[in-house]
């Protein structure tokens, strides 16, 4: 009798514990203005970019010369540009081709730089091979390395998509080595080896997943590089392809009619503005959620 309540105490206790630490984390992402903000104003533009165009009465590539550079008003709401074609359909067609581009390249960068960095801390051969090669491309100015890519593949998006992911990898690498080698020196990894479990076990089921906290940082922070670099690439002509709209070719067209409509410079540059700033606030706040020793760290430098 004495041990059926003893368990049952046991149960008790465990309930409450996880009732009490989801009580916690919930407290902590309350608190957590950043996250909460950069979330929020992330995810009404992924709305306004998967549900917007289902609500505009224009295509992307709808011209009417006759309307060419009309003010913002109750017909255009955001104006149209120097063809007709109205700003506000533009701007969210372009929020897909953008955020998309931003989306993958992120995701294959994480994938990429994760295999890289886990391989490279568990083998020492292929850690001198990949981080040399990381380092060079490290070493080459990431803009540049993109526009120099694009020339050789051509402008597509596609293209961007592969260029962008080759420029982003090595710095996911980076982080995720570092982070792997903390992991790999453990003493339950070194028991694990003389117990004779594979590499690929010892890799895959307790190296990879304590790297992904900071990976998932890292990733957001790579989401919002590629929208800016892709809006570059764009704008310098060596990324998304006329008339496919997308935030950086807007941005290119607006050039030419700057101190005509200042429209086609404001909205653009705002949807680009925003979409970074909550990224990065998304990436600081989950940083703080993920590791709540980085915030104490900054209290005490502030201190």
């Amino acid at each position: 009798m004495a041990t059926v309540q003893e368990k049952e105490t046991i149960t008790q206790i465990s309930k409450r514990m996880k009732k009490e630490q989801r009580a916690i984390g919930f407290r902590r992402l309350k608190s957590n203005y950043g996250l909460l903000i950069g979330a929020s104003v992330f995810g009404v533009l992924v709305l306004l970019a998967l549900l917007g165009p289902l609500f505009t009465s224009y295509g992307p590539n709808d011209m009417k010369v006759v309307e060419r550079l009309m003010s913002p008003s109750a017909a255009h709401l955001l104006g149209t540009d120097e063809f007709g074609r109205d700003l506000l359909t533009r701007l969210l067609h372009g929020a897909r081709v953008s955020l998309g581009v931003g989306l993958i390249v992120a995701l294959l960068s994480s994938v990429l730089g994760l295999i890289i960095g886990v391989y490279a801390t568990y083998y020492k051969t292929l850690d001198h091979i990949l981080m040399r090669i990381c380092d060079g491309l490290i070493a080459i100015p990431g803009i540049l390395l993109a526009i120099a890519l694009m020339a050789a593949l051509g402008a597509s998006a596609l293209n961007v998509i592969i260029a962008l992911t080759i420029v982003f990898t090595p710095n996911i690498a980076r982080v995720v080595r570092s982070s792997a080698l903390v992991v790999r020196e453990q003493t339950y990894i070194e028991a694990m080896q003389v117990q004779g479990a594979s590499s690929t076990r010892i890799i895959w089921l307790h190296i990879v997943p304590n790297t992904l906290s900071p990976l998932i940082v890292q990733a957001t922070f790579v989401f919002a590089e590629a929208i800016i670099s892709e809006a570059a690439l764009s704008f310098l002509g060596a990324g998304i392809p006329a008339p496919d709209p997308s935030w950086g070719n807007i941005l290119q067209a607006s050039k030419l009619v700057i101190f005509k409509a200042w429209w086609m410079v404001v909205f653009p540059g705002a949807a680009l503005v925003l979409s970074v700033l909550s990224l990065n606030l998304l990436g600081d706040g989950l940083r703080d959620l993920l590791d709540p020793r980085t915030k104490h760290k900054h209290k005490l430098r502030k201190s």
